[in-house]
């Protein structure tokens, strides 16, 4: 019924096929979202098992799951949400051994990891590919979202090490977990809609632009890369 997305958007992204790396706080809002709107083929990567103080933002899974696989969890509650739509799990931590050869199954690749060390992977391995990476971080209450390697209007494709360098990032200690739930939330779902759009075939807004948003005081800007 949207104007702008119409039947062939919809059947566009019945053909779609996305890899979601990291199924917790990012992942939880990501998948659910992509899949109740029906992508075609939903993959989950991670390796972790599903804690107890994770819940308050790993929406996805309960208390009676503690323990467990994370995407193995995940599969059977999207199965659940939308059985049209092939979920794929990937009991593994995507790494310089296996990056290449799972991403290039999907046509894009979406950030619900934790860590520089994979961003800058999945980045290198999307621009190599040629696929889209739709970017996002949270600490806080505090999100960021972008697309790289996809093509901007004046045709630059964009890469996640314009945003930081990878040797300085790397050494910096870890900031920790702390964050509260509804960030990831926001977030995610920011992300959700911009793979959403590359698989309806519509431009993503945030191609070549950074969007970022303080959830404390509801400042949200946008800048260009």
């Amino acid at each position: 019924m949207l104007p702008q997305w119409g039947e062939e958007g919809q059947q566009s992204l019945g053909k779609a096929s996305i890899l979601l790396v990291g199924a917790g706080g990012l992942g939880s809002p990501i998948a659910t979202y992509l899949c109740a709107a029906g992508v075609g083929c939903l993959g989950l990567v991670d390796a972790d098992t599903i804690s107890e103080s994770n819940l308050q933002r790993q929406v996805l899974y309960d208390e009676s799951q503690v323990g467990q696989s994370k995407v193995e969890c995940a599969k059977k509650r999207l199965e659940k949400l939308n059985s049209n739509v092939k979920v794929i799990s990937y009991n593994c931590f995507l790494d310089a051994s296996n990056a290449e050869e799972i991403i290039s199954r999907y046509d894009m690749v979406v950030d619900g990891c934790d860590n520089f060390a994979t961003r800058f992977l999945i980045n290198d391995t999307c621009l190599k590919l040629g696929k889209p990476y739709i970017y996002g971080s949270i600490c806080g209450l505090t999100g960021q979202v972008s697309v790289f390697g996809y093509p901007c209007d004046n045709g630059v494709i964009h890469s996640y090490r314009e945003l930081y360098n990878e040797t300085e990032v790397l050494s910096m200690p870890h900031p920790g977990k702390a964050v509260l739930g509804i960030t990831p939330a926001v977030t995610g779902s920011i992300e959700a809609s911009q793979a959403l759009m590359i698989s309806a075939g519509l431009k993503p807004s945030l191609a070549g632009k950074l969007w970022s948003i303080d959830l404390e005081s509801m400042e949200s800007f946008i800048i260009e890369l």
